[in-house]
């Protein structure tokens, strides 16, 4: 584990490899699961008071779902998320002519209507962030539906924290992952000076 702060981070968000491959996966994180996306509640505030400009954004099911149930619920854990269409699709995901799935709030952000790209815990996929009292837990997530990630970015030799840059900087801030940066770049020097003694 790496200490930033009031951060651990895992030493997995600089040993592994991972680069979305939409092309294999079709977008199933929007789909698979039982919950809809964990939201700050900054985010939830946003997409309730943009609701009406957010919705000619969203698919017709998707605007059915948030009519329903509200532009976010309260989870079982009585944590913030995502409404589901009765697909078990979040409401905020549209599908492409190649029945890729994507992110409907991205095109609000592009436009300016939104301050945020996506929620927070999908930005940041495959790293989640636990909080605990004293400090949170930066871990990276195993998922069985993102083999083909994995093996893309072990073709391109893209770490995970190399991935997940842009969220990890709106997360924590610059001078944050400045420190994991250098932080690599030490693990990779004595990972390649034990490779050399042995």
């Amino acid at each position: 584990m790496i200490q930033i702060g009031n951060t651990l981070v895992s030493d997995e968000l600089l040993s592994e490899a991972f680069v979305c491959d939409l092309n294999a996966c079709k977008g199933a994180c929007c789909v698979e699961g039982e919950f809809g996306a964990p939201l700050e509640q900054t985010e939830a505030d946003e997409l309730a008071l943009l609701q009406e400009q957010i919705s000619p954004y969203l698919s017709d099911k998707g605007r059915e779902a948030i009519k329903e149930q509200n532009a976010w619920i309260k989870g079982e854990d009585g944590e913030l998320e995502t409404p589901l269409m009765p697909s078990g699709h979040c409401a905020y995901v549209l599908e492409d002519a190649d029945k890729k799935l994507k992110c409907g709030l991205e095109a609000v952000h592009k436009e300016g209507i939104l301050s945020f790209k996506k929620p927070m815990s999908c930005h940041l996929y495959p790293v989640r962030v636990q909080k605990y009292t004293s400090f949170e837990a930066v871990n990276y997530h195993r998922w069985n539906i993102c083999g083909a990630a994995c093996a893309l970015g072990s073709s391109l030799k893209v770490k995970v924290y190399v991935f997940v840059k842009e969220a990890l900087v709106r997360k924590f801030g610059k001078e944050w992952y400045d420190t994991l940066e250098k932080a690599a770049a030490e693990l990779g020097k004595k990972n390649k000076l034990f490779k050399e003694f042995f």
